[in-house]
Parts: structure tokens; sequence; C-alpha cells
């Protein structure tokens, strides 16, 4: 045993020498020394990806050329790598392997697109320029998650041809999540959406310090904590809606219900008539149902602007720079009416998805029957985006549309 264990390690060392060599040698590396290099990494951890780095001198503030950006990206497995320096998982099975090792959690991007291409869906993109260039959140993502990616379905492009030699290519709908996974695979938190920079470190934050005390528990009750988490969580969400509301001066706010506690250990039954019982976890939620709607009723887009006016939502210098690149450089915007812009609207979409679908998702977790990624995948699709595998045209083509145009201008 003890000869094995000592095998095995001169093994990993030997890999990731070899490996550090190969970047040494090889300026651009081609795909299949970048197939093999993820290879290693997934074996011996993410040594060989910082010394790539630090070989071809990768930092947000310097753009490296379009072949080392390439090789990157391909390593990477993201699309402007060079700005947030985050290693991507692709295979969950290695993410899972890397996760038991490190002792961290998994966060896993459900996206429509690919992650390493330029058009994969809106939210995505959003993604690359606003939180993963972070230096702060990038600093985070490397030392508490391992990042995963798996793409939901391909996404819809539309291409507008003026006729004059110009062409407009853009995403059309589509939505990602952030799901946050234990070592075995099992979801027990997600983030729907885009959040704002500060908003989503915040978030990261609290996931850390609940994954901490997650470890720790044993099987019987990781359920248990995890229904209490989201249960808390969901009075919080509940509670700062309403004081927000008041400070923006709406009138006539509801009274909301006290959700009752949920532990197994102090759970009654409670009689009624006709033999109808009731346990606490179900008047738990309805409760939280009846709040959510006393308070979506009395939010409406004046009230939502109000709330996201208090949202810091700002992108820091790295984004910007990448932002910056990004922007035509023919085109007259400026960067800072553009950024502003698009500072404004992270905001408004981070309260909408936390008080709206992140509520959703604490319910679903406090009922305990989305405790694994397919069942939660699927409900987040269908009942939160509206967009269900089971509609291979995303909303986009609903049956009693009339377009004037043969075959209603479908194309197969």
């Amino acid at each position: 045993m003890k000869y094995r264990l000592r095998t095995q390690q001169i093994s990993a060392l030997t890999v990731l020498m070899l490996s550090s060599s190969t970047i040494a040698q090889a300026q651009l590396p081609n795909p299949q020394q970048i197939t093999a290099l993820r290879q290693q990494i997934s074996q011996v951890g993410p040594a060989p990806f910082e010394q790539f780095l630090q070989t071809h001198n990768i930092s947000p503030d310097r753009l490296p050329n379009a072949e080392i950006r390439a090789a990157l990206d391909s390593l990477c497995q993201q699309r402007d790598c060079h700005a947030s320096r985050l290693y991507w998982y692709t295979d969950l099975d290695q993410a899972k392997a890397a996760s038991q090792k490190s002792g961290k959690p998994i966060l896993s991007l459900r996206m429509l697109g690919q992650l390493d291409q330029d058009l994969s869906c809106a939210n995505s993109r959003f993604f690359r320029v606003a939180l993963y260039p972070n230096a702060e959140i990038s600093q985070k993502l490397r030392d508490k998650f391992i990042l995963h990616w798996s793409s939901e379905r391909p996404v819809p492009k539309l291409t507008l041809d003026f006729g004059d030699g110009r062409k407009l290519e853009r995403t059309v709908t589509g939505n990602s999540i952030h799901y946050v996974l234990d070592a075995k695979g099992m979801p027990i938190e997600a983030l729907p959406g885009l959040y704002s920079p500060q908003a989503f470190l915040q978030q990261l934050t609290a996931i850390d310090a609940m994954y901490s005390q997650y470890k720790t528990k044993s099987l019987l009750d990781k359920d248990q904590f995890i229904s209490d988490y989201h249960r808390d969580r969901l009075t919080q969400i509940q509670a700062k809606w309403s004081s927000e509301l008041k400070q923006a001066g709406i009138e006539k706010l509801p009274r909301l219900v006290e959700i009752p506690a949920t532990d197994a250990s102090t759970a009654a039954l409670v009689a009624r008539s006709k033999m109808v019982v009731e346990f606490p976890m179900v008047r738990a939620l309805r409760g939280i149902r009846t709040n959510q709607t006393a308070l979506a009723q009395i939010t409406d887009e004046a009230a939502w602007k109000k709330l996201a006016s208090n949202v810091p939502s700002k992108l820091d210098a790295n984004s910007l720079t990448l932002m910056q690149r990004k922007l035509d450089p023919q085109s007259t915007n400026n960067v800072t009416a553009v950024a502003q812009q698009f500072e404004q609207n992270m905001a408004l979409d981070t309260v909408r998805n936390e008080y709206l679908l992140h509520s959703q998702i604490h319910q679903w977790f406090m009922g305990g029957n989305v405790r694994d990624f397919t069942t939660l995948n699927q409900r987040v699709y269908a009942d939160l985006f509206l967009t269900p595998k089971s509609d291979p045209w995303l909303g986009l083509n609903p049956q009693e549309s009339f377009a004037a145009i043969d075959q209603n201008g479908i194309l197969k």
C-alpha cells in the first residue's frame, strides 16, 4: 500500500514536470497538446494552468496576441479567458473529482450555446464581461470553487442583412444559471440570471460559508440543513423586499405572514376536519407564497426601478477594459455611457432575479424535491425561464402565429 501511494505521487509529479516543460518549449500549443494539458490538469490540479499563465504573461490589463488568446481560450474552455484567468471543466465527473480532492463546491454554469464561443447566450456573455474578469470575483472563484459549464441547447442566432454589405448578428432569447453542486454533483443552491458584480460576490461569500457547514453534516442531516438554509434565505429576502419598498415610499405594505419552523424534530401533525392534516413544511411554504404574491402585486415597474437604484452595480477596471476592447472602434459610442446603461440594467436584473426567480428556487429546495441536477435544471428552464425542452422553438414560433410566408418562414 505504501509503495503504491509512493508510485502515484511520483507519477503525478512526473506529469506536472512534463506539462510545465511542454508549455515552456511550445509557445503556441497545438490542439492535441491543449487536450493533453487539460487531461493533465484533471489529474494533478491547476498547477499546469497557472504555469501557462505565467509563461505567456497573461494578465487582464495586457492583451495577448490573437494566437495566444485562441490557445488560452481552448485550454480554459472560456472565451476571453485572458481577462478572467479562470479554468473551466466541461466534464462533470472530472469536476466532481476535483471537488472531492479540494473540498470546494462546484459552481456549474448552465447556458444556451457554449462558453468558449463568442455568440453564446446573452447572459453568459455578460458574465464574461461583468463577473468573471472582476478582480475580486475572479480571485474568489479561483480560491473557493471548482468551475464547470454545460450547454442546455444551441443558442438561436439572428443575422440582419442590410443589403449593402453590412450585417448585424445577435443571439435571440436564452438564459443562464449558476448551480452550486456538492462533491457528488448534488445541487445545494442556484443563482438564476445576471447579478451585479457586488451582489454576485455577496452570494458567493454566503455560499462559501454555507458549504463549510454543509460538509460537516452527516448524510442524514444534509437535507435538513439545506432546507433550513433556504428557508432562512427566503425569510431574509422577503423582509428586505418589504423594507426596501417602504424606503421607496410604497404605501399600504402587506403584513408578511410569519414563517413557522420546519425542523423535522419539532414537526407535528395538526388535526383538521375530515382527517386533513398539515405539516409545518407545508404551512411554511404556503406562508412564503402568500408573502411573495402580495409583494409582487405592489412592485410595479416604477417600484422595481426604485429598488434597483439601491443596488451597487459598478464594473471594475478589468471589466471596463474588456468592454472597451469589445466596442466597435469605428463607433461613436462612449464607453462611459455604455457602461452606465449596462450597470443600470444589471441592477434591475439583480433585484428581479433575487426577489422573483431566486425566491422560487429557495422554495423548491425547501420542499426537498430538487436534490438532483436533472430535476432542478428541468424545472428552472421550464418554469422559471419558460423555455422547456419540449418546445424546440423556444417560444419564438407560437402555433397561432401567421407570417404570410411560405411554410410560415420555417426552413428545415
